[in-house]
């Protein structure tokens, strides 16, 4: 098991943050974060993505309607994302 008590003795420089080093480990080398730029990207790509995939050799229309409400879903969820963290509380 990984030993989480801070070396009194190194000489490392002490860097301050909001993020405790002992619960996100990947914080000692500077990533703790989201990239919620590249979240918002991949969601959209995936949502245009559902909807191209409803060309195709199928003939049924079930498939369609499930594409289009997940891409729909996707949608509203990426809409209400961008209103939020324009207006927050």
């Amino acid at each position: 098991m990984a030993d989480t008590q801070l070396d009194v003795k190194s000489s490392a420089p002490v860097v301050v943050s909001h993020v405790d080093e002992a619960e996100v480990p990947s914080a000692a080398w500077g990533w703790s974060g989201e990239s919620l730029k590249a979240m918002r990207i991949a969601g959209w790509f995936f949502t245009v993505f559902l909807l191209l995939m409803m060309i195709g050799n199928h003939s049924g229309k079930v498939e369609d309607l499930w594409l289009i409400g997940t891409a729909g879903l996707m949608a509203i969820i990426l809409i209400r994302d961008m209103v939020v963290r324009r207006h927050p509380r």
